[in-house]
C-alpha cells in the first residue's frame, strides 16, 4: 500500500479474524460505498492462481454453505484506524485474469443490515407490540443482533406516540429491516448501521438526520498548492423544495384545520443564507383522521424529505487530503466562489483502493447559497 496507509482485512463466520498475508498479497482492488440512508456495499477483487484455496472459501460462502461469512475492512492512515465496512459476503464471481494461469475472484456484499432481512414476516399475522412506541419497538428489534457487535442508538422523537391497546396495537409486517425503516419514515427519521469505531462493533442509528457538529477538514479547490481535491462541481435547483400541510380535525366542529410544517429544525439548520421558499404545497388530507400527535409526526416525516437545493460532487486523493472523508458528517468547502463556499453535508462517499492508490468520490448537499459562516474553517 501507500506510505502511511495500511489495509487490514478480517474474514470469518460471525466473528472474523485477520486473513494471512498471502490473501492480502492477492488483493488487487477494493471499492466501498457509504451512502447517506441506504445500506453500505463493498466489492473486492483478488488475483489468484487456478489452484488457490481461496476459490473454495468464497465460492462456498456465496453458495450458502457458510450461512454468514462476515468481512471487515480497516484502513489505517497515519496511525489512525478507520473501519470502512463491516458486512456480509453475498455474491462471488470468477472472471478471466491477466493470463491463463490466473483468474480474478470478485467478492461483493452489503453491510450488516443484510442480516436483518433474513427473517420474513409477510403473510403471517404479524408480531404485536402493545402499548409500545416506535422507539421501544426499534430498541427491542435491535437487541437480537447484539451478537454481531451492533450497539443500538435510538433517539426518541419530538412527539412520542404511545398507542392505547384498546384502540390500536402495532404489528410487524415484513422483515426487521423493512419494519424499522418504516417506523423511521413515519416520524421523519433515518436508519443505518455505521461501522466502527473498533473493528467488530457497529452503531445502529435510528434518529433524525443530524447536520450539526464539528466539520471535517475543508475541501480546497483552485487554491494552487493548497488544493486537496481533484475535481469539484456544484449545481443549484430552486424548485426542489416543497412544504407539507397536515390537517387536524376539530372534534367539536369536525372542521379540518390546515397546519404547514417547516423543514427546518434544531438538528437540520440551514447551511446557506439565501434559499428560495418552497415552490409547491404537499397537502396530506388523510392526516385529519389521525390523532394530532400522529398527524404531526407524519407531517414532520414529509418535511424531512424536502430536497436540498444545492448539490455537489467531486473526487480526492486520500494521501493529499490527509485523512478519510466520512459520509453523514459536515465538511467545509473553499475556493469555489462565495455562492458555493461554506459547510456541506456529505451524503455519499465511495472508496476506491488499488495498489499505490487510494481515492474517494463524494456527493455533497445543503439548502441555500452563500455560507452562513464568515470564514470556512480549514
Amino acid at each position: 500500500m501507500l506510505k502511511g496507509i495500511h489495509l487490514t482485512l478480517l474474514l470469518g463466520p460471525v466473528i472474523p479474524v485477520p486473513v494471512p498475508q498471502v490473501v492480502l498479497d492477492a488483493l488487487t482492488q477494493v471499492e466501498v460505498v457509504q451512502p447517506d440512508e441506504a445500506a453500505g456495499a463493498f466489492t473486492i477483487q483478488f488475483s489468484l492462481s487456478v489452484q488457490s484455496p481461496l476459490h473454495t472459501l468464497f465460492l462456498l460462502s456465496g453458495g450458502g454453505v457458510v450461512p454468514l461469512l462476515r468481512l471487515i475492512l480497516v484502513a489505517t492512515i497515519n496511525g489512525t484506524p478507520q473501519v470502512l465496512i463491516d458486512g456480509v459476503v453475498t455474491k462471488t464471481e470468477v472472471m478471466p485474469g491477466a493470463d491463463q494461469r490466473h483468474t480474478t475472484l470478485q467478492v461483493t456484499g452489503d453491510d450488516l443490515t443484510t442480516v436483518m432481512q433474513k427473517l420474513e414476516f409477510s403473510g403471517l399475522p404479524g408480531l404485536p407490540y402493545p402499548a409500545m412506541p416506535a422507539e421501544a419497538i426499534v430498541a427491542l428489534l435491535l437487541a437480537k443482533y447484539a451478537f454481531l457487535g451492533i450497539i443500538p442508538l435510538v433517539i426518541p422523537s419530538i412527539a412520542m406516540d404511545v398507542p392505547i391497546p384498546t384502540e390500536r396495537i402495532p404489528t410487524q409486517q415484513g422483515n426487521d429491516l423493512e419494519y424499522i425503516r418504516m417506523l423511521a419514515e413515519r416520524v421523519g427519521y433515518v436508519f443505518y448501521i455505521e461501522p466502527g469505531p473498533a473493528p467488530g462493533t457497529s452503531t445502529a442509528y435510528w434518529g433524525p438526520k443530524v447536520k450539526v457538529g464539528i466539520p471535517q477538514p475543508a475541501l480546497n479547490a483552485d487554491m494552487d498548492a493548497g488544493s486537496n481535491v481533484e475535481n469539484l462541481s456544484f449545481s443549484y435547483n430552486g424548485n426542489a423544495r416543497s412544504l407539507p400541510v397536515i390537517y387536524i380535525q376539530n372534534p367539536q366542529t369536525k372542521v379540518p384545520i390546515p397546519i404547514p410544517i417547516p423543514d427546518i429544525g434544531p438538528l437540520n439548520p440551514p447551511l446557506g443564507l439565501i434559499d428560495p421558499p418552497p415552490q409547491q404545497l404537499r397537502q396530506l388530507p388523510e392526516t385529519a383522521k389521525y390523532s394530532p400527535v400522529r398527524a404531526l409526526l407524519l407531517g414532520m416525516a414529509e418535511a424531512a424529505k424536502s430536497a436540498d437545493t444545492v448539490t455537489g460532487r467531486g473526487s480526492l486523493d486520500v494521501t493529499r487530503y490527509g485523512r478519510v472523508l466520512k459520509s453523514r458528517q459536515l465538511v467545509g468547502v473553499r475556493g469555489v466562489g462565495p455562492a458555493f463556499d461554506g459547510l456541506y453535508y456529505v451524503s455519499e462517499v465511495r472508496h476506491t483502493i488499488k495498489r499505490g492508490e487510494y481515492k474517494q468520490s463524494f456527493n455533497l448537499s445543503r439548502k441555500g447559497l452563500i455560507s452562513t459562516l464568515p470564514v470556512v474553517p480549514p
